[in-house]
């Protein structure tokens, strides 16, 4: 599984709670994610597509723009 980062527009505890919920409802068994609100970054574990991620953390409401994927990485 690779690691994808994400920048998300986060400004308080309530948009990273948002995040945590969305990512808690759609990521399956042996997917894990990380919600970094200081640094507004956001880092999934999944076989997932980049793009599927984008739209699943996008659901928030926040602006969220694709950094990276490592495809080393773990969480």
């Amino acid at each position: 599984m690779a690691v994808h980062t994400y920048n998300v527009a986060m400004t308080c505890g309530g948009c990273s709670g948002a995040v945590t919920r969305i990512l808690t409802k759609q990521l399956g068994e042996g997917e894990k994610f990380d919600v970094n609100l200081e640094a507004k970054t956001v880092k999934v574990q999944t076989a997932r597509s980049a793009d599927e991620m984008k739209d699943i953390i996008a659901k928030c409401g926040k602006a969220t723009t694709f950094v990276s994927t490592d495809e080393s990485a773990s969480l």
